[in-house]
């Protein structure tokens, strides 16, 4: 029970914000660095759905990072850089021309700090998360390229997971407020995984973001050219990940995720690989 439990903490938090109730010991340091890739993409969800001029790729780099306060509280940090692609991009001012436009925009992300807390620890593990997400992305007028929501995120969930003799199953609850009139989304999902081969764990896991549609943020035209971080994005996506553990405390994760679902999201699949290390 011991070995598992630790590899859940090491899996838990591998993703930014990964919705397990696992949390770290008082003084135990988590770090992971990771880089996300959308390919070239041209097409998004919607309804129906829709094209952009020219195509996209979208990547990001990420640091991600937990401390224990105590053995019961655990404080996260998220920071993703965005290095986002506009290839074929033509002329994509509204009104009158610009000569001064990028095709490319290299910038921080939405940062993202938050506190997990586990108030319950017998058969299921039962805990509550509260984070903020900055708005520190950037924007670029003339091509419409955005690095994060130009608001600030709250984000409440309700944790919930078990452990098995070599697997585990975790799920989550909750929603995401946003300010500056976008729209807020109700989130759930879940995953099971287990070893599969020496030091080798796969996952299969559900996520599901719902907008609620109450929001009325006036979007500039030339970002809905684009699609990046506009309002009432929403999608719903089953996927496979894996750890390869070399030691106790250092890894490589990837995760492939397919939507089944969207709306103002890209329709194409994103890769994600990262190098864990606990201290």
């Amino acid at each position: 029970m011991k070995q598992i439990t630790n590899f859940l903490f090491l899996f838990l938090t591998i993703s930014a914000f990964s919705q397990g109730p696992w949390t770290q010991e008082k003084g135990k340091f988590y770090t992971q660095i990771s880089f996300s890739i959308i390919p070239s993409y041209n097409e998004l969800f919607g309804d129906p759905d829709y094209t952009i001029n020219g195509e996209l790729t979208d990547n990001t780099v990420q640091l991600y990072g937990e401390y224990g306060l105590t053995n019961n509280t655990t404080l996260i940090v998220n920071m993703p850089y965005k290095i986002i692609k506009h290839k074929e991009l033509v002329n994509p001012c509204v009104f009158g021309p610009c000569p001064e436009y990028t095709n490319n925009k290299t910038a921080l992300g939405n940062i993202e700090i938050g506190v997990k807390h586990n108030f319950y620890k017998k058969d299921w593990l039962l805990s509550g998360q509260f984070s903020i997400e900055s708005n520190t992305g950037s924007y670029d007028e003339n091509s419409g390229l955005r690095t994060g929501y130009d608001a600030f995120t709250f984000t409440p969930l309700f944790l919930a997971g078990k452990s098995f003799n070599k697997s585990y199953l975790q799920t989550f609850i909750g929603t995401k407020i946003r300010t500056n009139n976008y729209s807020s989304n109700f989130k759930v999902g879940g995953e099971y995984g287990g070893k599969v081969y020496k030091n080798i764990w796969l996952i299969g896991f559900l996520d599901i973001e719902k907008s609620f549609k109450n929001g009325d943020v006036e979007i500039p035209n030339s970002n809905k050219a684009t699609g990046l971080y506009v309002n009432d994005q929403e999608y719903g996506v089953v996927g496979l990940k894996a750890i390869g553990e070399f030691s106790d405390n250092f890894g490589i994760t990837a995760s492939l995720p397919a939507a089944f679902y969207g709306n103002n999201v890209a329709k194409q699949v994103a890769l994600t690989v990262g190098i864990y290390k606990k201290f």
